[in-house]
């Protein structure tokens, strides 16, 4: 399914409680405080990937899961806390690759 990308919104304003977000992907929408770029784009897509695989039902509680388990028991900031949630550490490693969603294997977060 193609995303349905959404720029200019105040959505992500909105969600901005714990860290600032300029972009979010809720299945199947990708919606960004302005004009997404080619990077971002790739990033929100693979998180629609691992949306997808988790039958979004199962991303949403263990993205807050690995969220909270950071904060809480690491003691991580809520921006550490954020970038060591391992749907966001593949995001970020592979963001740059736009070749990467035809090769990537399935449940690939699970490796970060």
């Amino acid at each position: 399914m193609k995303p349905i990308i959404i720029q200019n919104s105040k959505i992500p304003k909105y969600l901005s409680i714990f860290i600032d977000i300029w972009a979010i992907t809720l299945y199947p929408f990708i919606i960004c405080k302005g004009e997404m770029n080619k990077t971002t784009l790739n990033h929100e897509k693979i998180h629609l990937a691992q949306q997808r695989e988790l039958w979004l039902v199962g991303f949403y509680p263990l993205y807050a899961f690995y969220w909270l388990k950071s904060r809480l028991f690491s003691g991580l900031t809520s921006s550490e806390a954020y970038h060591a949630i391992p749907f966001e550490k593949e995001a970020y490693a592979h963001e740059s690759d736009e070749e990467y969603l035809n090769n990537r294997e399935r449940f690939a977060w699970r490796n970060k």
